[in-house]
């Protein structure tokens, strides 16, 4: 961070001797934040949720936005009236490597496309990174973002908010207790997605809009031509940029699962997805967009030695039984994006933004009793970031540091390998499913499908020429 420097400061204005007082009016007035106190900030991906990270970063004292970077001027207009003494870019290379000396902390609020090369870039000049959820589009770009975090030693924190709030603490406080006992199945499941998916990909010759840099919106994606289709949301639903309901979604839902249970890398994957028909039973193999829905099941080995746990994912409105302990009419069917622990002893029914219900419901009359253990974020996941910041690496415990998101982010990407796997065409006669809809068994330590090896062209993206890591 920038310093001033005490003794040249007393110097320049005269106040050479020990007796002599510095009014406060001249270090700047009640509530001013010295320059060495203020973490400066670039927000890459200024439009969307960028806008709305960097207004949420804002709201820490110390936070001073003073660099936008967007590459579709419509989209940073928000963000440039919130924030006019701001510089604006529109290609976060440029900005890198122009104003580093002046830069402390960057915000990646891109396309999931962008996210690695973006937050590594920003990385590997030593600045510190808060990267939207998924964190990377590719479960090789996750390991490479997580060893970088150590390596550059940054603070790092993935933009799934509700890690720090108050139902996933209770939710692990209350299954650490013992009320549900040893879990060994969990579903997760979202209403999601709320966008176009499993159709054709879009045609035809469009005018890009001025305002728009369709290259540098590309970034290390493969080149194709710009279609209104994939601006400014719907991109979600194409492979080529983003990772679907799971990967919007996952890491939210899933992630009770993994900050909850004693669990390691994933050892296998299976899913199934929707197909899309054309004409009498002909099956339209839409293998750039992402399917209407998707079934996924992981297996992850316990690391405190007490077997495995199964997780069973559901998006496009597909969703788990109702549990048999609750009436028929109550407001879990209404649950549209949810978590369902089954232990030994009863079971935990939650989301990421409301409290916890135990089955059988008498359980619920015990969660009182159970002690709060788990640290609270009275300050919110944005400006826990940015205090983290100001104190360096290794000096705070983040709730989603790169430590922590990026195997949990490979987990996630896992059931999109299945499903991009699944979509396959692996024979001209038009077969698109693998053969013999087996599981795929993942080697996590070389991060590798062992006996599906087309699967493996999933596990890391192939980037644009002029584009890398």
């Amino acid at each position: 961070m920038q310093k001033v420097d005490r003794r040249s400061f007393l110097k320049a204005t005269g106040a050479a001797t020990a007796f002599t007082i510095v009014p406060r009016f001249v270090l700047g007035g009640p509530g001013y934040v010295a320059p060495s106190d203020t973490v400066y900030i670039a927000g890459i991906g200024a439009g969307g949720k960028g806008e709305s990270d960097l207004t949420s970063c804002a709201e820490s004292p110390h936070a001073k936005i003073s660099f936008l970077c967007d590459v579709d001027d419509r989209m940073a207009a928000t963000s440039r009236k919130n924030f006019p003494d701001a510089v604006y870019y529109k290609d976060f290379r440029k900005l890198l490597e122009k104003e580093h000396k002046h830069i402390d902390a960057v915000t990646v609020s891109t396309p999931d496309h962008c996210h690695a090369v973006a937050a590594m870039a920003a990385m590997q000049l030593g600045k510190h990174v808060y990267v939207q959820k998924p964190l990377t589009h590719s479960i090789g770009e996750a390991r490479a973002l997580t060893e970088a975090a150590k390596k550059y030693q940054v603070v790092t924190q993935m933009g799934n908010q509700g890690a720090s709030e108050e139902p996933v603490r209770r939710m692990k406080e209350i299954v650490d207790a013992g009320l549900i006992g040893d879990v060994h199945k969990v579903y997760a499941w979202t209403d999601r997605p709320v966008w176009p998916q499993g159709i054709a990909a879009p045609s035809g010759k469009h005018e890009i809009p001025e305002e728009l840099d369709w290259n540098l919106w590309l970034g290390p994606a493969q080149a194709i031509d710009y279609h209104p289709a994939y601006l400014p949301f719907n991109w979600r639903g194409w492979w080529r940029f983003g990772t679907g309901a799971l990967g919007d979604m996952g890491c939210h839902v899933m992630d009770p699962v993994f900050r909850i249970l004693p669990i390691d890398y994933p050892t296998e994957v299976e899913c199934s997805a929707t197909a899309a028909y054309e004409g009498f039973f002909q099956v339209a193999r839409y293998t750039e967009s992402c399917p209407s829905s998707s079934i996924t099941h992981l297996k992850f080995p316990r690391t405190d030695g007490k077997g495995i746990v199964e997780l069973t994912w559901m998006d496009g409105g597909l969703r788990p039984q109702m549990p048999e302990e609750l009436p028929a009419n109550h407001e879990m069917a209404q649950l549209t994006n949810g978590v369902i622990f089954e232990g030994s002893k009863g079971k935990l029914i939650g989301d990421y933004g409301s409290e916890p219900l135990l089955l059988p419901l008498s359980l619920n009359e015990q969660i009182a009793g159970v002690p709060m253990t788990e640290l609270r974020v009275p300050e919110g996941h944005y400006v826990a970031w940015v205090e983290a910041c100001m104190k360096g690496y290794g000096e705070s415990d983040l709730s989603s540091k790169f430590e922590y998101a990026g195997p949990f982010t490979e987990a996630v990407l896992m059931g999109n390998l299945a499903i991009r796997s699944y979509q396959l065409e692996v024979s001209e006669g038009g077969d698109s499913s693998y053969p013999g809809r087996k599981k795929l068994l993942w080697d996590a330590k070389n991060m590798k499908i062992t006996n599906f090896d087309p699967a493996n062209e999933f596990v890391m993206r192939k980037y644009r020429e002029g584009w890398s890591l």
